[in-house]
């Protein structure tokens, strides 16, 4: 779902405050017979939901559920990923309070921030491995 191409960029934009279809469609580059189809989809997966704020012609802003809200940790990694390894000059400067946000991935259990490769993987889905499906 949020995989879709534009998916993401729809989302950050209205996480900065950008509601409507034309500001959303402006900041991403989007076609907006594509965006049309990702915010449908988007809605249809409970990530946002259309409000109404004109009733004549219809006219409505796009805003993100708690589902999507919940993404905000993602996007603020990737552009900390982006900020460290893309770009000289960050586009973006996100605050903690008074000071730079400097996100980092900790695991409720034990309190410890999770370093790279320090996490391991256990298939639950039956009939499955790391490999894929098992014969």
């Amino acid at each position: 779902m949020v995989g879709e191409k534009w998916a993401l960029p729809a989302i950050r934009e209205m996480g900065f405050g950008n509601h409507r279809f034309d500001v959303i469609a402006r900041n991403t580059g989007a076609p907006r017979d594509i965006l049309t189809t990702r915010l449908r989809a988007l809605e249809a997966a409970g990530v946002l939901e259309r409000r109404r704020y004109q009733e004549r012609p219809p006219r409505f802003e796009y805003h993100l559920t708690a589902r999507g809200r919940d993404l905000a940790p993602v996007l603020q990694t990737l552009a900390a990923w982006g900020d460290r390894w893309l770009t000289d000059e960050p586009p973006v400067d996100f605050r903690h309070g008074d000071h730079p946000f400097d996100p980092a991935l900790m695991c409720r259990g034990c309190g410890e921030e999770v370093a790279p490769g320090s996490v391991h993987v256990h298939v639950r889905a039956p009939g499955w491995d790391l490999a894929g499906p098992v014969e």
